[in-house]
């Protein structure tokens, strides 16, 4: 089921999302809610034993991340983010690809 109105975003948000603070470059932080994944995948380096990655993104609505860019910076839970992709996938939610400072 597809999360298709403002309405269906905030309850979700509300409901998984935590607050985080957003600072665009060269910008004001901001305090907005999204939902924070730090999910690890797994590396073939070539030898016998793949290795974990970590992998942490954070789904935000688009209209708090309207101008979003790399190198923008997040706090979670106290832990220093830069923002090195921005994924907006048209349906009004944003997935920022996170790299722990």
């Amino acid at each position: 089921m597809a999360v298709e109105t403002d309405v269906e975003r905030a309850i979700m948000l509300a409901d998984f999302g935590e607050s985080v603070t957003y600072t665009p470059s060269g910008g004001s932080a901001s305090t907005i809610t999204g939902i924070f994944d730090k999910e690890y995948q797994a590396v073939d380096t070539g030898g016998e034993v793949a290795f974990a990655v970590e992998q942490p993104r954070l789904a935000v609505k688009t209209s708090d991340v309207a101008s979003a860019a790399e190198g923008d910076s997040v706090v979670i839970s106290g832990v220093n983010y830069i923002v090195r992709v921005v994924m907006n996938d048209g349906t009004g939610l944003t997935d920022l690809a996170l790299e722990k400072q």
